[in-house]
């Protein structure tokens, strides 16, 4: 009876009736023994239904209300004991596509050892927690329906959804905890130790697993296998069209990297040829070597950065494949689920990101094994906003492949009717108050296109859609009125919207 007394104990301090003293609490406990006096072995239950008409008997209603409420939620949590052991038994003996319970995570095939095993220790840790972590009213709440603890399970062990800085993480190594990795040197390692680094973190945490500015985290690997790529062609051609040794070339091209005062890379290419030429006959004459004269290192450097781009960009789209397939067949959780991932991309207009988001696009566009589409990871193109004082496209940051979406107020002198216009290189669409007045959408090359709308004096919404394809750009936008000749926008006709 000292389990019931203390019970008692508690559901005294939780009413408002007045704190009972010890010989209070005795004298209840003792009226409860005497109440079952005429049972030989009383149940749980007919102890409880007892202490409950003593407490009422006693005019302690309050401390019975709180003792009945205790005594509900320690039933919910016996019952939740013996609903385990059914659950086990399901999870054992049923298979998946008969049991929802198996079926809860997508990504899971509980049919395994290794997810029926994550599904015996997820329920496992659920009674756990109800029973012995959470205040039992909260644990009652959870089993009812009244609130829902998202991953349960997982309550006190561990962080949820993360976010990876892989920049951060590549910068001179890592260790998953089975051992140290180098900084990588190649894309096809960028890609294949990104997958690692979701993995790892995804055994560790129940939430998803994000790479912010993929394409940024990628950029740097591609520019390194593109400087390799260089330098191994520019190698091969010296060997091949000077006949020079292929160790002598080598030696060369290193001495090359180490002279020049910038890197190769897509975007400095035609700077760094000029230098190329600068420095290498000259070299050549002053160290009394193998002549190279100016012509010849021109078509070196062209023969160079072109085949290191194909091998470059081929070796790109075999990395995003491998993370593609990867990402939708390696395991984690004990080997039971493969890693939630999600990446984004999109502002990273070097030619580096471009290339390998461009490649990640059309490798998971060719899709798994049999051409499905891949689940993982799940891809979030990200856009910049900004301010800027007129329609413009001259800070494109891209000189093709690229939108605009302009949003603006613009101040109407007098009510009347007004021609807009647009003249743009390729397509451009111009709204007014959320009403289409121009469409000049399409690709194709400059050209004009205009519309007319009745407008009050003030201030209306104005919003033009513009995208650049390839061969040309350009953009312009105009109006006219009644008593207004033609000009394009003006800086003190548009304001910000609210």
């Amino acid at each position: 009876m000292h389990k019931k007394s203390q019970m008692l104990k508690k559901a005294n301090m939780e009413s408002i009736d007045e704190t009972f003293s010890k010989e209070q609490l005795s004298t209840i406990t003792n009226n409860v023994i005497k109440a079952l006096k005429n049972l030989k072995t009383p149940g749980v239950e007919q102890i409880q239904d007892a202490v409950e008409k003593v407490l009422i008997a006693g005019n302690f209603a309050s401390t019975a209300k709180a003792y009945i409420l205790y005594r509900a939620e320690h039933t919910k949590l016996r019952q939740a004991k013996a609903d385990l052991m059914d659950i086990y038994d399901e999870l054992t003996f049923t298979k998946a596509k008969d049991a929802d319970i198996k079926r809860e995570n997508a990504n899971i095939d509980a049919d395994t050892a290794m997810g029926t095993m994550l599904k015996y220790g997820s329920e496992g840790s659920k009674y756990f927690i109800t029973s012995h972590i959470l205040p039992k009213d909260i644990a009652v709440a959870h089993m009812d329906g009244d609130i829902h603890i998202h991953d349960m399970d997982f309550y006190m062990l561990t962080e949820t959804c993360c976010q990876i800085d892989l920049l951060k993480l590549f910068k001179n190594g890592f260790s998953t905890g089975h051992g140290y990795l180098r900084e990588p040197n190649d894309i096809r390692s960028y890609a294949a130790l990104a997958c690692i680094a979701i993995q790892a973190n995804q055994n560790e945490m129940h939430g998803g697993q994000a790479v912010p500015m993929f394409d940024y985290c990628m950029a740097p690997g591609v520019a390194k296998t593109y400087r390799k790529q260089y330098y191994k062609a520019l190698g091969y051609y010296f060997n091949a069209m000077l006949d020079m040794k292929l160790e002598d070339a080598s030696l060369l091209c290193k001495k090359i990297e180490q002279s020049l005062p910038i890197k190769i890379s897509m975007s400095t290419a035609d700077k760094f040829g000029k230098l190329l030429v600068d420095f290498l006959p000259k070299h050549q004459r002053e160290h009394n070597y193998q002549e190279i004269n100016e012509q010849t290192t021109q078509m070196a450097h062209k023969f160079a950065i072109n085949t290191a781009w194909n091998e470059t960009n081929a070796a790109t789209y075999q990395a995003m494949e491998a993370f593609i397939h990867n990402l939708n067949t390696m395991n984690s959780r004990a080997g039971a689920q493969v890693p939630f991932s999600s990446i984004n991309y999109g502002t990273d207009t070097s030619p580096e990101g471009r290339m390998a988001m461009r490649n990640l696009l059309l490798a998971t566009d060719a899709g798994l094994g049999d051409g499905e589409t891949p689940i993982f990871p799940v891809q979030i193109f990200k856009v910049k906003e900004g301010v800027m004082k007129n329609i413009s496209i001259k800070e494109a940051a891209v000189a093709d492949h690229f939108a605009y979406d302009f949003h603006t107020l613009i101040q109407i002198p007098e009510k009347g009717i007004y021609r807009f216009y647009t003249f743009s290189d390729d397509g451009s669409m111009l709204y007014i108050d959320g009403k289409l007045v121009v469409d000049n959408d399409g690709g194709h090359s400059a050209r004009r296109a205009e519309g007319k709308i009745a407008l009050e004096k003030g201030f209306h919404e104005l919003h033009l859609l513009y995208f650049e394809d390839y061969m040309g750009q350009e953009l312009e936008v105009g109006f006219s009125g009644l008593d207004f000749p033609e000009v394009p926008l003006q800086d003190e006709m548009l304001f910000l919207p609210n």
